[in-house]
C-alpha cells in the first residue's frame, strides 16, 4: 500500500508539466506584461552594542550571592571527597603493611572493602560533578531570564538596533564605547536588589486588660 501511494504521487508530479504544456498550447499567445522593477528596501544605519553576558550574570548582585552559595556547596563536597580519599588510602596502606600477616579471609575482606570504597568514591565524584553543573545552570538560567527585559529596556532607551553577546572566537576587537555590560549590571541590580530588606511585620494588636 505504501509503495502504491508513493508511485501515485510521483506520477502526479510528472503529469503536471504535461498538462500545463497542453493548456499553454491551446491558449492564444499573448505578450507578457513588462516586469516592474522591485522597490528597493531602504535600511537605515544600524546602531549596535555588545554585552558580556557571562560577566553580567556572574558579577551582578544576584549572581554573586547565588554563585557564592554554589561555591559553598562545592567546598563542602570537596571536604567530603577528601575524607573519602583518606579512608581509601588508609585501607590500602593497611593492606600493604599487614597483608602478609593477615589470614586469607581477612585479606580478602580488606580487598573487598577497598574495592567498595573506590567504587563509591568514583560514583561520588561523578554525581557531585553533575549536581554542581546543574546548580550552576539553574542559576545562570534564572538570572538570564530576569536580565533579558533589562537588556531590552536599555536597548530601547538607547535606540539600539541590536545587542550582541561578546564571542571571543568571533570578536577580535570591540570599541569600549559600544559595551553596555556595566550598564546592564547596574540596571539589573536596581531592578532586582539582592537581599532586599523585607517589610517589617505588622505589630501584634495589644491585648486588652
Amino acid at each position: 500500500m505504501v509503495r502504491t501511494i508513493i508511485l501515485s504521487g510521483i506520477m502526479l508530479v510528472l503529469m503536471v508539466p504535461a498538462i500545463a504544456c497542453a493548456q499553454a498550447a491551446a491558449a492564444p499567445q499573448t505578450q507578457p506584461a513588462p516586469l516592474q522593477p522591485a522597490v528597493p528596501v531602504v535600511i537605515g544605519p544600524a546602531k549596535l552594542a555588545w554585552l558580556n553576558l557571562e560577566q553580567a550574570i556572574l558579577t551582578c548582585d544576584d549572581g554573586k550571592r547565588e554563585f557564592g552559595g554554589v561555591q559553598q556547596y562545592v567546598d563542602k563536597k570537596n571536604q567530603e571527597l577528601e575524607q573519602l580519599r583518606k579512608e581509601s588510602e588508609t585501607l590500602k596502606n593497611q593492606l600493604s603493611v599487614q597483608g602478609a600477616k593477615l589470614t586469607d579471609e581477612a585479606r580478602a575482606d580488606l580487598e573487598v572493602q577497598i574495592e567498595s570504597k573506590d567504587t563509591y568514591l568514583q560514583r561520588f565524584q561523578q554525581d557531585t560533578q553533575k549536581d554542581i553543573e546543574n546548580r550552576r545552570t539553574r542559576v545562570v538560567n534564572a538570572i538570564g531570564r530576569k536580565m533579558i527585559p533589562v537588556i531590552e529596556k536599555i536597548a530601547k532607551e538607547k535606540g539600539l538596533s541590536a545587542v550582541l553577546y561578546i564571542n571571543p572566537t568571533r570578536d577580535a576587537f570591540i570599541d569600549p564605547s559600544l559595551l553596555i555590560t556595566e550598564e546592564v549590571i547596574q540596571a539589573y541590580n536596581m531592578a532586582y536588589p539582592a537581599g532586599a530588606a523585607k517589610a517589617p511585620a505588622a505589630p501584634a494588636p495589644a491585648k486588652k486588660p
